[in-house]
């Protein structure tokens, strides 16, 4: 018996001892430094295993190469359909800043929700869908050597009689596609594909906003580099409808950054802060009417482009972090507080009438 009972303790122990083990792994999984697709994929199966009340994944479509795309949804579970934000990463194969970011606000978040009260709230009423690295063919193949390493676009293979490979992603989608900041040209960095569309990895998106439109509040794409805040839309000739509110929440984000490590972001459309282009994840975002969509264009300013070193990942993520949850917190309290309000209101006004009916009985 005693032999039993110490075998079920040497069992418990054992398990106990690869929990732990388990554990000081995710923990010591590094931010500062960037990861190759199969180390991003394990660190989210990792982030699910380890929060399993607010995390959850879901796959939503496949690469050209029949990867499969997988999104982190992390929130409250309700019993009914909650407001959403959604955050994608890595559509531009070469800007492993954004890839890095997207683990990041999920590790900040994820640390912060059961001490700090508003996170906790954002919990409550919201979801967030959080895609690390949408073009995944793109970020594995940049990962080969150095002259893969500026690689941007898809791994689809080119039009007929084209001998080059990939299509720009966030050129692909249907919003004013093909009409300014596009390339007909097949071999070209800006390619935008032989139709809209035409990539499964835009598809997928755009399948699975479709089908979730009425919920997604905040589209944020993350993207470098240039410490650009970008509002819809990318043709000079159209704005978004509420375009100066986006303005508003765009620079606020901008001041917030700033605060952390002394860094400008500019703001504004694309054409009058970058370059006009179409067919973008942002604007199709908009046109669907999420209302809140920005693109993030990370550090740094054309210093080291594309190639930042490591040790820019930990501060560049940081004053990211706190913009995006400011543009977070004011689409939540725009939508959440005036609901109380009406609320509170319908209350009081309840309240008043059954004052009132009673006394009259009186």
């Amino acid at each position: 018996m005693q032999s039993s009972i110490m075998s079920v303790w040497v069992v418990l122990a054992l398990v106990a001892q690869d929990r732990l083990a388990g554990g000081r792994e995710h923990k010591s999984y590094d931010y500062t430094k960037y990861h190759t697709m199969d180390e991003i994929s394990a660190w989210m199966n990792q982030i699910e295993r380890d929060n399993p009340d607010v995390v959850s994944s879901m796959m939503y479509g496949q690469t050209y190469e029949k990867r499969n795309i997988t999104l982190l949804k992390i929130g409250f579970n309700s019993t009914t359909p909650k407001k959403a934000v959604w955050m994608d990463c890595g559509i531009h194969a070469r800007e492993w800043i954004a890839p890095a970011f997207c683990q990041h606000f999920v590790k900040e978040i994820l640390g912060s929700y059961k001490s700090d009260s508003k996170v906790n709230t954002l919990f409550k009423n919201l979801d967030f869908y959080i895609t690390p690295v949408l073009n995944m063919d793109g970020y594995i193949y940049s990962w080969i050597d150095n002259t893969t390493r500026l690689w941007r676009k898809s791994r689809s293979p080119g039009a007929e009689n084209c001998t080059c490979f990939g299509t720009d992603l966030n050129r692909n989608f249907y919003a004013n596609w093909g009409m300014v900041g596009i390339s007909r040209d097949c071999c070209s960095e800006i390619y935008n594909g032989p139709t809209a569309l035409s990539e499964p990895e835009a598809k997928a998106v755009t399948e699975f906003l479709g089908a979730n439109q009425n919920q997604m509040l905040c589209y944020l794409t993350i993207h470098s580099y240039g410490q650009l805040i970008l509002v819809p839309y990318g043709h000079p000739n159209i704005s978004a409808p509420n375009y100066d509110e986006l303005m508003e929440v765009g620079l606020a984000a901008a001041k917030v950054i700033k605060a952390v490590h002394g860094k400008s972001y500019k703001v504004g459309s694309s054409p009058d802060v970058l370059y006009p282009n179409s067919g973008s994840s942002r604007d199709f975002a908009r046109l669907i009417g999420i209302p809140y969509s920005f693109t993030f264009e990370l550090r740094d300013e054309g210093q080291t482009g594309f190639i930042l070193p490591e040790d820019q990942i930990q501060p560049t993520c940081q004053e990211a972090y706190q913009g995006a949850m400011s543009i977070i917190n004011y689409v939540h309290d725009k939508n959440f507080k005036s609901a109380a309000i009406t609320v509170t209101a319908t209350l009081w006004t309840t309240l008043i009438a059954l004052w009132i009916s009673s006394t009259s009985v009186l």
